[in-house]
C-alpha cells in the first residue's frame, strides 16, 4: 500500500520531470527557430540588430523603388517595347521579396508580424537585394539603348 508522502512525493517529481521536459523542448524549439540569433548576429551577413533593420529597411527601399521604377516603365508611353528580361526580374524579385513586403505590410497594418516571418525575412533579405539590384541593371540598360 502507498502513503499519501510517498504519492506526493511522485506527483512532485512527475511535475518536476514535466517542467523540464517543456524547458527543453522550448529551449530547443527556440534555438532551431532563431538559427543561433542569440549569438548577437542577424541575417545572413551576421550583423548586429540594428544593423539589420537598417538594412532591411535599405532593401526594402530599394525594391519599392524598383517595383515603382518598372511601374513607371509600363506606363510611360503604350509604344514602350515588352522587355522580357525586365519582366522575368520583376516577377523573380515579386517572389524574393514576398515575404519582406508582407512583413512591412503587416507591421503598417499594426498586426503581428511572428517570428517565422521575421525569420523567413532575416534569410531572405539578401536575395531580395539581389533581385532589386538585377532590375536596376537591366533599367539602366533598357533606358540606355531606349535612348
Amino acid at each position: 500500500m502507498t502513503d499519501i508522502p510517498t504519492k506526493m512525493l511522485r506527483q512532485s517529481h512527475i511535475n518536476h520531470l514535466l517542467t523540464l521536459r517543456y524547458f527543453v523542448i522550448n529551449t530547443l524549439m527556440i534555438t532551431i527557430l532563431t538559427g543561433c540569433s542569440s549569438l548577437g548576429t542577424y541575417g545572413t551577413k551576421g550583423q548586429s540588430k540594428e544593423d539589420f533593420i537598417r538594412y532591411v529597411e535599405e532593401v526594402f527601399r530599394l525594391q519599392n523603388k524598383m517595383t515603382s521604377e518598372m511601374m513607371a516603365l509600363s506606363d510611360d508611353d503604350a509604344t514602350t517595347p515588352c522587355n522580357p528580361s525586365l519582366s522575368h526580374a520583376e516577377q523573380q524579385m515579386q517572389t524574393v521579396c514576398a515575404d519582406l513586403n508582407e512583413y512591412v505590410s503587416r507591421d503598417i497594418d499594426g498586426l503581428s508580424t511572428g517570428l517565422l516571418l521575421r525569420r523567413r525575412v532575416e534569410k531572405s533579405a539578401v536575395s531580395c537585394e539581389k533581385a532589386a539590384l538585377a532590375i536596376d541593371v537591366l533599367l539602366k540598360k533598357y533606358s540606355a539603348s531606349a535612348h
